[in-house]
């Protein structure tokens, strides 16, 4: 029997790209009731990946510039969600 693999949507932006690594390494995750991405805080997360951006940055980008879109993503992205602070969850 034939068995594929699911494939990934195409990461199209290098936003795109450091939230996926961000997401695979368990640094973020999306909020459930809103969508938005949350911090979780987790700095063994963090540094997985960073390692990730180090090891394998996306074509044509130096790792540094890997590793500070990642820092980028990072200081972007809050630990609660912005609707929910204006209403009630």
């Amino acid at each position: 029997m034939l068995m594929t693999k699911e494939r990934r949507p195409a990461i199209r932006t290098l936003q795109g790209w450091a939230i996926s690594v961000l997401q695979d390494a368990g640094a973020i995750r999306e909020f459930e009731e809103h969508g938005w991405m949350q911090d979780r805080a987790d700095p063994h997360a963090r540094d997985r990946a960073i390692d990730i951006a180090t090891h394998n940055p996306p074509a044509g980008l130096s790792p540094d510039d890997a590793v500070a879109e990642i820092q980028d993503v990072l200081a972007s992205i809050g630990d609660t969600c912005p609707e929910c602070q204006s209403i009630d969850c």
